[in-house]
């Protein structure tokens, strides 16, 4: 779904606080890292960005939708500090918009707070006047008439970003950290368990459709993604059919995700999918119908019926069992 970009304003002041009532984008990064929906909170804040955390500029260099950027070199995430130190900066923009990544989702809240605003969590749309929100997974849309400042969430994926043709102004700031701010002590950083991460975070997915057929095959789907080390997930169809928690539906009303690979078992592509994944780096499908839009997307179009691929490569992971017996053969549509 194509949100709604909030027009005009936001223009970031030469001190760096936005000064006019307008939007602005807060990215929070990780060594130079954008954040997944990054790009498209801004490009829904009109252009206009601050972006906190530890490589800032590097991040700031990635962005392709701002047309004016204030970085915060902030060091390590401190999403207490954070918030305090952005209070002042964007306290005079009626909108301020965070990605709904991990920590777009943590820092959020605590923006909200500081600036004694109300936080509109899951939004898909997002303009001065009005917020439409995701709820039960995509499946409802819930709009909110607003006549006050408020700090919102963006879905990734929900509105698509168009890169900006002008060239972005950036400046800096130095933020005044507080010192007493109460931030979680970091004893350790784990790497994510592909079985429970975000999707929308995941950088390898195997997903599952219409054509596996049933609940069975989808078990030795996550069976056979826990082997291969990487994420999976499933249509519309298979979610609706209740083979799989709404939470693995992807696409544009489910989870929008954008992977460096995705494997496609039995897909065909509607449009919501195919729209919901993004553009990964690599795209494999796998199909008897050679003439499936996600097929004719691919990278690796494997015309071949999937249930059977599926069965065949769990085998030779070892994680086969009597479920691959359970499984019948579909038609991979």
């Amino acid at each position: 779904m194509t949100g709604g970009a909030v027009a005009g304003g936001g223009a970031v002041a030469g001190g760096g606080a936005v000064a006019d009532g307008g939007a602005v984008a807060v990215l929070p990064v990780r060594e130079g890292v954008v954040p997944v929906g990054g790009d498209e909170a801004v490009a829904e804040a009109g252009g206009h960005a601050v972006v906190i955390g530890s490589g800032t500029d590097l991040a700031a260099d990635a962005l392709t939708t701002a047309s004016d950027v204030v970085t915060v070199e902030a060091g390590p995430y401190a999403p207490a500090a954070w918030a305090a130190a952005l209070a002042p900066l964007v306290v005079g923009a009626g909108v301020v918009i965070v990605p709904a990544s991990a920590d777009g989702r943590d820092l959020a809240p605590r923006v909200a707070y500081a600036l004694g605003r109300p936080l509109l969590a899951g939004a898909i749309s997002i303009t001065p006047a009005c917020v439409v929100l995701s709820r039960r997974g995509g499946l409802v849309a819930e709009t909110h008439e607003v006549t006050a400042p408020f700090v919102a969430t963006l879905e990734p994926g929900a509105r698509g970003a168009v890169p900006f043709a002008g060239v972005h102004t950036r400046r800096s700031v130095t933020p005044e950290l507080t010192l007493d701010a109460v931030d979680p002590a970091v004893l350790e950083v784990l790497p994510p368990d592909p079985a429970t991460v975000d999707l929308a975070e995941a950088p390898r997915i195997l997903a599952g459709g219409a054509g596996l057929g049933g609940p069975e095959a989808f078990g030795l789907l996550a069976s056979v993604a826990a082997a291969l080390g990487v994420s999976w997930g499933a249509s519309r169809v298979a979610a609706d059919m209740g083979w799989v928690p709404a939470e693995r539906f992807i696409g544009t009303t489910g989870v929008a995700v954008q992977p460096e690979l995705y494997i496609g078992l039995g897909i065909s592509g509607a449009v919501q999918h195919v729209s919901g994944i993004g553009d990964p780096v690599h795209l494999v499908a796998v199909n008897t119908d050679g003439s499936a839009p996600l097929m004719a997307m691919a990278d690796l179009a494997i015309v071949t019926d999937a249930v059977a691929l599926l069965s065949e490569l769990a085998a030779r992971l070892g994680v086969a069992g009597d479920v691959v017996s359970a499984l019948q053969v579909g038609s991979g549509g």
